[in-house]
């Protein structure tokens, strides 16, 4: 039986609208009361289980930890695709950002985080209006903190669109800058911060160098929640979740030649893959090829099954399928694919990875400081 997605009430789609709501007095999906200046702080891979399985090294952020306090993510656990989920409050059926690489509609097989170019145009690819946009329409000032190197890219223009970007290179310099935005006038500020996410892929979410990042973080976190004044608030949340596989759990497809018949090109991420098949081949064989071979430590499911379960939201717009992989292969163990065909290992130095449904990849904190307590 497939996983759902999508499955609780509170998901990062929640958390931007209800945000904008509460900036004008309204009810909201989150219950915030009304307020002046809300800061969304958004940690690139801040499982909920990795911060309680650091606790000691969070005394701001793990304490605050229960069930109420964690939100779905969604699905795929992918930045590009949970990104676009949380500034647009919709879903990847509707906005369109289906996984992390992704058949597009020229047949190229392109990066959604740095792929864009005028035959992939972030105005219309992403196909949502973000709550930025919104933001700005009712006279709300909207601002995007992030690094420099994200100003002007396509997936910038793509999630981002309508907040002000400033960019600023030192995880302190940004909630320097998120601390006087704060303090000078109403408004919605995004916050975002990768260095987690970075030294997961690097060393993984268990190493020392990730441990020592969370504490940063963690004493930036309470620095700012002491400078809110009154009317000021601040959520934190994440993208996704980690999980760290080891070389061991390394599988190299390609050496199981039944499991390429049929299939075209292979996208998506070592957690999450997506089969286009050929023309002349069916889905339906090829996910039952690798449900034979895979199922015991991955769930795999042709599109159909996919958007029948949920995966990318309740609806998938009709623009927007050819876009996933004819078959899905969701990793639920320790275990990323590769093609050991590939002379560059592309990607097989990562240690922290995400992309599919388990636990550890979907579920994510929602804290809540200052009058947004």
């Amino acid at each position: 039986m497939l996983p759902a997605a999508f499955t609780s009430r509170a998901s990062l789609a929640t958390v931007l609208p209800s945000s904008l709501a509460a900036l004008g007095g309204a009810e909201n999906d989150l219950g915030l009361p009304r307020l002046e200046h809300l800061v969304v702080i958004v940690v690139d891979g801040l499982g909920a289980a990795s911060l309680r399985a650091r606790a000691g090294h969070a005394r701001t952020l793990a304490p605050m930890l229960g069930k109420t306090t964690t939100i779905d993510a969604g699905f795929p656990t992918t930045t590009a695709a949970a990104l676009a989920t949380l500034t647009t409050g919709t879903t990847p059926g509707t906005h369109g950002l289906v996984g992390y690489r992704v058949r597009d509609a020229a047949g190229r097989l392109t990066n959604q985080l740095s792929g864009w170019d005028a035959r992939m145009d972030p105005a219309t690819w992403q196909r949502s209006r973000t709550v930025f946009e919104r933001a700005v329409e009712q006279g709300i000032p909207a601002r995007a903190i992030g690094l420099p190197k994200f100003a002007g890219s396509g997936f910038t223009a793509a999630v981002l669109r309508g907040a002000e970007f400033v960019g600023v290179q030192s995880l302190e310099g940004r909630f320097a800058v998120a601390a006087d935005v704060v303090a000078a006038g109403p408004g919605l500020t995004y916050l975002y911060v990768a260095e987690l996410d970075q030294l997961a892929h690097a060393r993984g979410w268990e190493s020392a160098d990730w441990t020592a990042a969370l504490e940063t973080l963690d004493a930036q976190v309470a620095s700012l929640a002491r400078r809110l004044g009154p009317g000021r608030g601040a959520l934190l949340t994440a993208d996704h979740g980690v999980v760290d596989v080891p070389e061991s759990g390394h599988i190299l497809y390609d050496t199981a030649p039944e499991l390429l018949e049929g299939v075209a090109d292979i996208a998506g991420e070592p957690r999450l893959l997506h089969l286009y098949t050929a023309q002349d081949a069916s889905p339906t064989d090829v996910a039952e090829r690798w449900r034979a071979a895979e199922g015991d430590r991955s769930w795999v499911a042709t599109r159909a099954e996919a958007i029948e379960a949920g995966w990318f939201g309740p609806a998938v717009d009709a623009e927007v399928v050819p876009r996933i992989g004819d078959v899905l292969v969701a990793a639920r163990k320790r275990i990323a694919y590769y093609d050991g065909r590939d002379p560059q290992r592309t990607g097989r130095n990562m240690v922290g990875q995400h992309g599919s449904l388990t636990a550890e990849e979907t579920r994510v904190p929602l804290l809540r400081f200052g009058a947004a307590a």
